[in-house]
């Protein structure tokens, strides 16, 4: 545990959140499910800004890592990777379900799968991490910034509001794209569900890509 901190707090030094204005044609949601054994990874890839699918890939690895809250990338990431592996494209912008620098090392699962990849990554959560957010506004597209708990100054992600009267997503970059992007993008492609639509679609391929031998145990 104390190897894989220390590595995630070196690595936290070659996040860049600056957006250098590139052009995104497709976008990818990446998700997973995991059994108890094995981890199941999808990707899924859209077309931008009329979100078509394009393609979806899913991977399904045994568990490398036990769970610990905070190293997160660790446990999924190799199954991730692994999926990656399957495209044949690359997409300009990644969307994970997971944490981006809002994060207790600034370097959750988005900012480890950017740097490794080096391609724009954002991180998308339905629960808060780390960091201090104030209340969004109950209208889409209402947001408030999350500050690092202990750099009072620093902004390290934002709550933000993607359907109305329902909780926010927690949203921070992860590589190569600021704040102000991530939650255009993340707005963007929402089609009237809390959670992205290329999100969606990686977490139904994820549960889908689980076998169904595997499902009936898990149920019984």
């Amino acid at each position: 545990m104390d190897q894989a901190t220390r590595l995630q707090e070196n690595l936290s030094r070659r996040v860049l959140t600056t957006w250098d204005g590139r052009k995104v044609a497709t976008v990818a949601g990446v998700d997973t499910y995991d059994d108890g054994e094995n981890i199941h990874a999808a990707i899924a890839v859209f077309n931008f800004p009329n979100l078509t699918h394009i393609t979806t890939v899913t991977c399904n690895s045994p568990q490398a890592f036990p769970y610990i809250s905070g190293l997160l990338a660790f446990r999924i990431g190799p199954a991730i990777l692994a999926a990656w592996d399957k495209l044949t494209l690359t997409p300009d912008l990644i969307i994970m379900h997971g944490q981006g620098i809002a994060h207790p090392r600034g370097f959750g699962l988005a900012s480890h799968v950017g740097v490794w990849l080096n391609i724009p990554t954002i991180g998308v959560a339905k629960t808060r991490l780390y960091g201090k957010p104030a209340e969004a506004g109950p209208l889409v597209g209402e947001w408030s910034e999350i500050h690092d708990e202990h750099r009072q100054k620093k902004i390290i992600g934002a709550a933000v509001r993607t359907q109305a009267d329902v909780k926010p997503v927690y949203v921070s970059p992860g590589h190569l794209i600021d704040l102000p992007h991530s939650i255009e993008y993340v707005l963007a492609c929402c089609r009237g569900f809390r959670m992205p639509e290329p999100i969606r679609a990686a977490a139904q391929a994820a549960s889908d890509s689980v076998p169904k031998d595997r499902n009936l145990l898990i149920a019984a």
